[in-house]
């Protein structure tokens, strides 16, 4: 998961990183390093946004971002805890 601080960022700012992460997880992916970007959540009231990854590790899911030029405070390993299907 990359933690991000994001002071003052517009809807279309945050779209538009969105979309880099994507895109350099694609890369990343066609190129042997498997990093699939799941979803965001952002915190409009608090100016942060938690972008959840799926990948081998951490540094894996640092060089996507790095790449895509999208900043972060820290990535950080998570689970993604779903509820079972009822």
């Amino acid at each position: 998961m990359a933690e991000r601080h994001l002071p003052g960022i517009t809807m279309q700012q945050l779209g538009e990183a969105q979309a880099a992460a994507i895109r350099e997880s694609d890369r990343a992916s066609a190129s042997g390093t498997p990093v699939h970007y799941l979803r965001s959540m952002y915190v409009p009231g608090d100016e942060r946004c938690s972008c959840l990854f799926e990948a081998e590790s951490a540094d894996d899911v640092r060089h996507v971002n790095d790449a895509a030029g999208v900043p972060y405070t820290r990535v950080v390993e998570a689970l993604d805890l779903r509820p079972p299907s009822a």
